[in-house]
């Protein structure tokens, strides 16, 4: 959607459409409450500010919206295709699914979480060298690691409803 659309669309949709990029709803309501945007990287600035407040339980919450690593997300929802998409450098071979099997259940036993990435771009060796990494973290340092992770997944899906992904992805915005 362009710029135009995301500042004159209802409410209820937009609050959707910043729901599937993180289930935050005080995220959603910082960038709503700023609308109209006079430039689309506005609202990215505004999304970027509002995501650094995510609390543990905010980022518990949306947790429960991420799949495993490794994992193709079921369903038609928009959150499960953004999902599929985000993953699918993670392709992997036999091994390569076992140990990211392996390492998901390590992580969720070490930190009672999912594990995140922001995996767009990223193959399944990057992956797991980060999944092998994180796991010598304490629970303090994983925790503001994951919230990293849902910051720059929220920012990446908000620039591509606002088709804004290839600036992102640059560093422009």
């Amino acid at each position: 959607m362009d710029l135009e659309d995301f500042n004159s669309a209802p409410e209820a949709d937009i609050r959707a459409t910043l729901l599937a990029c993180c289930d935050v709803r005080s995220w959603s309501d910082a960038v709503l409450a700023a609308r109209p945007y006079a430039e689309a990287s506005d609202a990215l600035r505004v999304a970027g500010t509002a995501a650094l407040a995510f609390t543990a339980p905010e980022v518990d919450r949306a947790l429960a919206a991420h799949p495993r690593i490794g994992e193709r997300a079921a369903g038609a929802s928009t959150e499960a295709a953004w999902s599929r998409k985000e993953q699918s450098g993670v392709a992997t071979d036999a091994q390569t699914r076992a140990d990211l099997l392996a390492g998901n259940r390590a992580y969720e036993e070490r930190f009672d979480r999912v594990f995140l990435i922001n995996a767009a771009g990223l193959d399944a060796q990057a992956v797991l060298t980060e999944l092998r990494r994180r796991l010598d973290n304490d629970p303090e340092t994983e925790a503001a690691e994951v919230a990293a992770e849902l910051r720059g997944i929220a920012l990446r899906r908000l620039a591509r409803v606002l088709e804004l992904e290839d600036e992102l992805a640059e560093g422009r915005s």
